[in-house]
């Protein structure tokens, strides 16, 4: 994803995770790092990735760093969402032994597991090909880290469904079955629905599809269905509402899924079960 078009990063949230982090990890003081070194006293490091990937969550890194030495010195050697080689050294930094020692470790993690988002967004990005697919994330987010998760995904080339339930209408299985079926549903949040929000709807089968379509629905989600199925729906919509496929969607089955035709497909995965990217912070010397 080229710089210029990666999203703004919402910092009143972000500080407020770095400022949680640091009372889960610093605490009072880092005992360790306090009694071995002087705060005047200065070091260099670097950090080094240790396989190929796409680089994500370098500004918040660096405002760990900036928030333990105002001072701090930070020189990247790639742009935010570059793709890197193994052993390629991406950013070094100046400053005080006590910042480096004790940011060490959540600017370490975030990196390495917004990368890893990044990383593997971009390889499902990578497998749709030239189709009109956009992949989306999804709500499988780690707890308080959803704005910075979401983010990851944006650099790796994916696209941000609803961040949570206050933006956007989505009538789920479950939904349905309490509110006695889908055009009843649909009825009863279009009444309430003051943001004219788009509604989607989820469906499991053809008749589902149908029942979401005269409905109205803006949007129908297809459902852990097979590819045939999902064939069948986008040719009964014939494009009177957006298609997005939901549901066991695997690496493997991205580009068989976007010559199906539908115009989404959502993958819990890119978040709830990603490989941190291997990154390392090493000191001159």
């Amino acid at each position: 994803m080229k710089n210029n078009q990666l999203p703004d990063l919402d910092w009143e949230k972000i500080d407020l995770i770095i400022e949680n982090a640091f009372a889960e990890d610093i605490g009072d003081g880092d005992v360790t790092t306090n009694s071995l070194f002087k705060a005047e006293e200065k070091a260099a490091a670097f950090m080094k990735v240790k396989a190929d990937g796409i680089i994500a969550g370098l500004p918040i890194a660096e405002r760990v760093f900036r928030k333990l030495d105002p001072d701090f010195g930070w020189e990247t050697n790639v742009a935010e969402g570059a793709a890197v080689a193994a052993e390629t050294v991406f950013v070094e930094m100046k400053g005080a032994r006590r910042a480096l020692l004790s940011g060490e470790r959540l600017a370490l993690n975030i990196l390495q597991r917004l990368s890893g988002i990044a990383t593997q967004t971009a390889a499902y990005v990578k497998a749709a090909g030239n189709t009109k697919v956009k992949i989306l994330d999804t709500r499988k987010t780690l707890p308080g880290l959803r704005v910075i998760e979401k983010y990851a995904v944006a650099v790796g080339g994916g696209q941000n469904h609803r961040f949570g339930l206050f933006d956007a209408i989505m009538i789920k299985d479950n939904h349905i079955k309490l509110a006695g079926g889908i055009a009843k549903a649909v009825h009863t949040v279009r009444q309430a629905n003051t943001k004219n929000l788009p509604v989607e709807v989820e469906t499991s089968n053809l008749a589902e599809v149908e029942e979401a379509l005269t409905a109205g629905a803006d949007i129908i989600m297809l459902d852990n269905m097979s590819n045939d199925m999902m064939r069948q729906a986008v040719q009964k919509i014939g494009g009177r509402a957006k298609v997005e496929a939901s549901g066991g969607i695997t690496l493997e089955r991205i580009a068989s899924i976007a010559e199906t035709g539908v115009d989404y497909i959502s993958v819990g995965a890119l978040t709830h079960s990603v490989k941190a990217l291997d990154i390392g912070l090493y000191f001159y010397g």
